[in-house]
Order: structure tokens, then C-alpha cells, then sequence
């Protein structure tokens, strides 16, 4: 038996800023036929090609531990360091930095919610380093 992924969810204390603030950071859109509105209760998020889905369902407690699944993110457009810089003036707060002198390594962020991803190195870095 096969299965396939249909979405990721991500609890939330505001579905909709948490979608809100995820498809401003990631490009992504909602469905012009079924808008995410304040209140409510799940909001739903499609990547340009809509290959990748994100749900955001309101839940009444706030995040309290480490993630036990999270995004790893890699830059298209700009390296690692400047969109650690761009995700930190959006609001995203870096929880531990992992990047050692050579320039590998990621960096782990939070949301505004709390909720952990990672900034991982561009291909083109990847590439200059050999490690591609």
C-alpha cells in the first residue's frame, strides 16, 4: 500500500496571521475561491505550482517544546545569510545558530508563534563549497 502526503499542519494560536505570515516568507498563496479570513479556524496555504500545502488549525494552547518535526528551507534567490537576515525583519527570531566558520551549517529560527524551521545554505553556496 502507497500513501502520499496531502498537506503539513501547523497548530496555531492564529490560524490566520500564522498563514499570513508563512506565505508572505515562503511566496506562497490562498485560495482566491475560499480566502483566509481572521477567526477563522483553519487556513489553508499552497506553494506557486500548489505542489506543497500548509494548514493552519487553531488550537488553545501555546507551543511549549522543542518541535518534533520542522521546515528545513533552502534559498533560491539570495544566500543563507541574508535570508536569515530578511526572515529575522519579518519577525522570525533565531533560537540557535549552527553555521561554523567554514560557512557551512544552518540556522534555527522561530516564528512568531514559536514554531521552529531551519535556513539552510543556497545550492549556489552548496556548489562553491564542493559539497554539491
Amino acid at each position: 500500500m502507497a500513501l502520499t502526503l496531502s498537506h503539513t499542519t501547523v497548530n496555531a494560536l492564529d490560524a490566520h496571521a500564522q498563514s499570513v505570515w508563512w506565505a508572505d516568507l515562503l511566496g506562497y498563496h490562498e485560495d482566491p475561491d475560499d480566502p483566509n479570513e481572521p477567526g477563522h479556524e483553519e487556513c489553508m496555504i499552497f506553494s506557486p505550482d500548489e505542489s506543497h500545502l500548509l494548514l493552519f488549525i487553531e488550537v488553545e494552547d501555546a507551543k511549549v517544546l522543542r518541535n518534533r518535526v520542522h521546515l528545513d528551507l533552502r534559498p533560491t534567490d539570495r544566500p543563507r545569510d541574508e535570508e536569515v537576515e530578511r526572515v529575522t525583519g519579518m519577525g522570525a527570531t533565531v533560537v540557535q545558530d549552527c553555521r561554523t566558520p567554514e560557512g557551512r551549517g544552518w540556522v534555527v529560527m522561530a516564528d512568531p508563534e514559536g514554531n521552529e524551521f531551519c535556513i539552510l545554505r543556497s545550492d549556489e553556496e552548496r556548489r562553491a563549497a564542493g559539497d554539491l
